[in-house]
């Protein structure tokens, strides 16, 4: 039975070449970047390459890329940080109620050791209101946070307007943007939409897990959380990945350079599912209108998203829940949507990918017209 794999904004399947790219500096460009033999040089010119690289696709200065394990630690590194190096200026921060937990938790850290967190709800299309955020903003606001597109239900959230809003209210405040499940899908410049700080990560674009990025506007300040070495300008000192920061390169280059192609097929995917269960009495749409066509979440009230996701996982079929980092947790997205139980708890996430095809939507459908008739009996 062939595989359908539909859980793209939870991973996504490595490009070839960018699996070829880490291999070839694992096994022959092989030293670190931070010796000064010739060894060192190679891989150090393959880094900054990569950094250069991602940066242009960003839409930032390479000078500002700033490599990490990958998008939760960049987004504690941009929330706590960014927050530490401010707290002379006030102990106020602002982030969306639907944030990624890596933010979500990244707050609560902040809670818990003297600053005061809001947190602002989406409204009845998920998207976050600039003109919520300009009234939550004050004189002792020193950062906001609000996700670029939401990695549960792919609202997209007007970055630069959001933060012209915050901005126009208190010019200090920092303001970052997790643009993990944004890049390489949507066309955004970094230094156009006027954030300070910008999170990407490799294994949503088809490189490798284990490896993501920090891009800071210049003049940012951000305090370290890990501490050893000079390497990443002692931001986030410790031994490059340069494998991964090679296929990093690779695969935002591939990915990159094929957004407006796979955006017209994504639109296409999203539409063809969508006109398939629209008459299917029991489905409920909780993805809104103008979200990113990779992403749909809809809910089957009657069935818990565990029970469906394993009746679809025994034919081949693997969707998921929500985050994959929740790890089954209640969806914290769709309660901030004010949606109830019963849909929170039935909710599953379709992601497409490069790979998806027609022939798989039908295969998918039919399984939860199945999942519905067997399940629900």
């Amino acid at each position: 039975m062939r595989e359908i794999y539909l859980d793209n904004s939870a991973t996504t399947k490595v490009y070839d070449q960018a699996a070829k790219e880490a291999y070839m500096v694992m096994t022959e460009t092989f030293g670190n970047p931070s010796s000064l033999h010739s060894k060192g040089v190679e891989a150090e010119k393959i880094m900054e390459q990569a950094r250069k690289d991602i940066a242009g696709y960003i839409g930032g200065n390479p000078d500002g890329l700033y490599f990490t394990s990958g998008g939760t630690e960049a987004n504690n590194l941009a929330v706590i940080g960014g927050a530490l190096a401010k707290k002379r200026r006030g102990n106020k921060v602002i982030v969306s109620a639907y944030e990624h937990d890596s933010v979500i938790k990244s707050a609560k850290y902040l809670e818990n050791n003297g600053f005061s967190v809001t947190y602002i709800a989406p409204d009845k299309n998920g998207i976050i209101d600039p003109m919520a955020l300009f009234n939550e903003v004050d004189d002792k606001t020193v950062l906001v946070s609000i996700m670029m597109v939401n990695n549960e239900i792919g609202a997209i959230n007007p970055i630069k307007e959001l933060c012209t809003a915050a901005k126009r209210k208190n010019p200090d405040v920092l303001f970052h943007t997790d643009a993990v499940q944004a890049f390489c899908k949507l066309p955004f410049k970094a230094e156009k939409l006027g954030v300070d700080m910008l999170t990407v990560t490799a294994h949503k674009i088809g490189g490798p897990k284990g490896i993501g990025a920090l891009w800071l506007k210049k003049g940012v300040r951000v305090l370290p959380n890990h501490f050893g070495g000079e390497q990443e300008k002692q931001l986030r000192p410790g031994t490059q990945a340069t494998p991964l920061i090679a296929a990093f390169g690779k695969a935002a280059f591939l990915d990159y350079h094929s957004i407006s192609v796979r955006k017209e097929r994504m639109e296409w995917l999203e539409k063809y599912f969508k006109e398939s269960i629209e008459n299917i009495d029991g489905i409920v749409l909780n993805s809104k209108e103008d979200a990113l066509p990779n992403i749909v979440n809809i809910s089957v009230p009657g069935i818990r998203s565990e029970i469906m996701l394993h009746f679809l996982e025994k034919r081949n079929i693997y969707v998921s829940s929500g985050s994959a980092c929740a790890l089954g947790a209640k969806s914290h997205v769709l309660a901030a949507m004010g949606y109830d139980s019963a849909r929170i708890d039935s909710a599953i996430r379709i992601s497409f990918g490069r790979d998806t095809e027609r022939e798989d939507i039908d295969e998918l459908v039919n399984a939860i017209k199945d999942a519905m008739s067997e399940l629900c009996r």
